[in-house]
């Protein structure tokens, strides 16, 4: 098409911009709007997408017939399905007659699917029926049904990444995307958008029945540079705050900046609640060593903690510790459990129950010191000793130590005892 005829299409569709991308997106829904071929229509949110549906259907030989739009994520799961394809009476509670729904009422014309990404996958392989022989079944009916409908589809959402995440259908993605057509972002369009702003101003000020607003040459350059995360629909939204609220009808960059979210080329990022000292932890493993050294320094300020209440008491004797008492019971196979003191951290295996206190007092060394136990060194010294005591009969020693003799050959070798 040329420029002129692109032209009259936007001026009859009101599409506001000089966008070389914008202008072939409108050519290629032309072109591809006397065929049948389904089409899908992507972009963010708020770049005017319900535009090409329209001028798809107008330029079609479906003119005639009915246009339906349809916002598949404003309507509910559960109801989705008789809302397209209509229902029988008494199909559920609440059917109290027959629906015809949408695909029936629009036989012959176009059904416009907005944020088709939205469609639960039941309703998108009933959809996938249409559009491969174009029948489908009502809610609660068993009889197959003919349909002659355009569909034009549109989206915000990835929906390759859709696909690879399992919430959409890949054969459904190429039945719609047959003749794709992105929409190029605001912040894409350059100049455009000092003229959609010029627009929006004018169509507020007839519609308040005041000055239009103007922008400064500063002002237009902060338009220009803005990020626009909500595109054409933010604009105007900013657009009818500043024609209401400014009674300067002379907009400069520091009134403009006023009203744009963030701030100018703002970057909108997820935010981190709950971070502290700007730590982040890379893994869960981090975490737990993290937690790890936390408690160790808890045990210490605890160990610290008795001895001042055991000095204050005044008790200078120390406890005589049974290294034999330590080896705890284990199944069968498993790694040797170990006890240890009051003043060392324990790790106790679930089946393990706690033995009884020896004695109510609590007793500690006269002079504090804090010691470094390693749980192997006294497992290895209780086997030595098991060992010595049984003059090397492993079995026995075994036995002793209440552990298997596989497991009581597997330490020995791991200590070097034998």
């Amino acid at each position: 098409m040329t420029k002129a005829e692109i032209q009259q299409v936007k001026l009859r569709f009101g599409i506001i911009g000089n966008n070389e991308t914008l202008a072939r997106d409108i050519d290629i829904a032309i072109q591809v709007a006397p065929t049948d071929l389904s089409v899908l229509i992507t972009g963010e949110s708020g770049v005017g997408k319900e535009s090409f549906p329209q001028i798809i259907h107008q330029y079609s030989r479906r003119k005639h017939g009915q246009y339906i739009a349809v916002n598949c994520g404003a309507i509910p799961e559960g109801t989705i399905d008789s809302e397209l394809f209509g229902h029988e009476k008494g199909a559920f509670t609440g059917a109290i007659s027959e629906r015809k729904g949408y695909f029936g009422e629009a036989n012959g014309g176009t059904i416009f699917l907005d944020e088709v990404g939205e469609l639960p996958l039941p309703t998108q392989a009933r959809l996938l029926r249409v559009l491969e022989s174009g029948e489908f079944i009502k809610v609660g009916s068993s009889k197959v049904e003919k349909t002659d409908v355009r569909i034009v589809a549109a989206t915000n959402v990835n929906l390759t990444q859709a696909i690879a995440d399992g919430r959409f259908r890949e054969d459904l993605y190429y039945r719609l995307n047959t003749v794709p057509i992105q929409v190029p972002a605001l912040r894409e369009r350059g100049e455009d958008v000092v003229l959609l702003f010029r627009k929006f101003a004018s169509d507020f000020a007839e519609k308040y029945r005041m000055p239009a607003i103007q922008l400064t040459e500063d002002a237009k350059q902060m338009l220009v540079g803005y990020s626009w995360p909500g595109n054409v629909r933010q604009l105007k939204n900013i657009t009818e705050q500043i024609s209401v609220i400014e009674t300067n009808r002379e907009i400069d960059a520091s009134i403009l900046k006023t009203y744009l979210p963030a701030g100018n080329n703002a970057q909108h990022l997820p935010t981190l609640f709950g971070a502290k000292d700007n730590k982040s932890f890379e893994s869960e493993r981090e975490i737990l060593y993290q937690v790890l050294f936390d408690l160790r320094k808890d045990v210490t300020d605890l160990k610290k903690l008795v001895h001042e209440i055991m000095s204050e008491r005044g008790t200078t004797t120390a406890q005589p510790i049974d290294p034999a008492a330590y080896i705890t019971p284990e199944t069968p196979d498993t790694p040797i459990v170990t006890q240890v003191p009051a003043s060392v951290p324990t790790i106790i295996h679930p089946s393990v129950k706690p033995a009884a206190p020896v004695d109510d007092d609590i007793q500690d060394t006269e002079e504090y010191v804090e010691e470094s136990l390693s749980l192997d060194d006294v497992e290895k010294e209780m086997i030595r000793k098991a060992l010595e005591k049984h003059h090397g009969r492993r079995k026995a020693a075994a036995q002793d130590l209440n552990i298997s003799e596989r497991t009581l050959y597997r330490k020995i070798k791991e200590y070097g005892l034998d």
